[in-house]
């Protein structure tokens, strides 16, 4: 589990640098055998791209690889429907979640189709999040909120 904090820890990075940019704080990292092989951030917002999620933007820079089943994939908010599609169709092993509490997302979905799905409930990500709400509640209704 301190891995797990470890590479949690990463993938808030990147939500803060979303966060800053201006967008949606979530982000996302993937790592094998305990290394770093992506890292994203939602830019939905500053690329004016609805699919620009932090998921998505992670494995996008993962690049082109044979399998994912070897993977893990953090990401700081509980992925959507989109997001985790994404997940099971390229066949990533293993998700770890940093918070569900602002948005459920597919936790479930995730685990009927073969995917082990680990919740950190991170305080981090958690407050990341609820600052972000607070301060910007139309884009929040934007993203996902409003989708629910």
């Amino acid at each position: 589990m301190d891995r797990d904090r470890e590479f949690m820890a990463l993938a808030l990075e990147q939500a803060r640098k979303s966060y800053e940019e201006g967008g949606v704080p979530v982000g996302a990292v993937m790592v094998e055998n305990g290394k770093l092989i992506a890292a994203g951030h939602n830019q939905r917002v500053q690329n004016a791209d609805p699919i620009a999620h932090g998921e998505m933007d992670c494995i996008r820079k993962a690049g082109r690889r044979a399998r994912y089943d070897t993977v893990t994939l953090y990401t700081t908010l509980s992925p959507c429907m989109m997001c985790a599609g994404a997940i099971v169709q390229f066949g990533i092993g293993r998700v770890v979640v940093g918070e569900d509490r602002n948005f459920k997302g597919n936790a479930e979905f995730l685990r009927e189709h073969g995917v082990e799905v680990t919740l950190l409930d991170d305080e981090g990500c958690r407050a990341l999040m609820d600052t972000f709400i607070a301060e910007r509640p139309d884009l929040w209704d934007e993203d996902i909120a409003g989708n629910e």
